[in-house]
């Protein structure tokens, strides 16, 4: 009758979510190399998934309704939208989580070389200024995430800038 209960010593849901919470916004830096690549692998193939998910396009290069100018699929205020706050959240988790220079590769090079992919899939005449624009947008996309990146990294409890103490 003085046992302990076993409903005591069972953590509570409660407490379960805040300790995977707890884990899931640790630093990288201290954990197993296999959670540290998983972790950059599954935030690139968001990243990825998030440009096919929300900006498709047509890749047989075929105008939607006859007589259209527009030679893509359509990309709308939306799709642009949420392409954008899941690129920027992806950078102030991996801004806060892991090292700087993992924050381009694992946000950035994804949507880049699937946005490179699909300027190269145009004919040559349309394409002509392609190139230009994935510079620039490529560019000040990476400014933007490292801008983020940089600022969630303040957040970080093991010192200043993210550095141990």
């Amino acid at each position: 009758m003085n046992a302990p209960s076993s409903l005591l010593t069972v953590p509570t849901s409660r407490h379960h979510t805040s300790r995977l919470l707890r884990n899931a916004l640790r630093p990288l830096r201290g954990r197993p190399a296999a959670e540290r690549w998983a972790t950059r692998l599954l935030g690139a193939g968001v990243a990825a998934a998030a440009y096919l998910l929300f900006l498709p396009w047509d890749l047989r290069n075929r105008p939607e309704t006859p007589g259209a100018i527009n030679e893509t699929s359509p990309v709308t205020d939306t799709g642009i939208t949420l392409v954008v706050v899941t690129v920027l959240a992806l950078a102030a988790y991996f801004g806060h989580r892991d090292r700087l220079r993992w924050t381009l590769p694992v946000v950035v090079a994804p949507p880049a070389a699937l946005l490179w992919v699909s300027f190269t899939t145009h004919e040559a005449p349309d394409a002509s200024l392609w190139p230009l624009a994935w510079l620039v947008f490529v560019m000040a996309g990476s400014g933007v995430v490292l801008a983020v990146a940089g600022f969630a990294r303040q957040f970080r409890g093991d010192g200043p800038g993210g550095r141990s103490a």
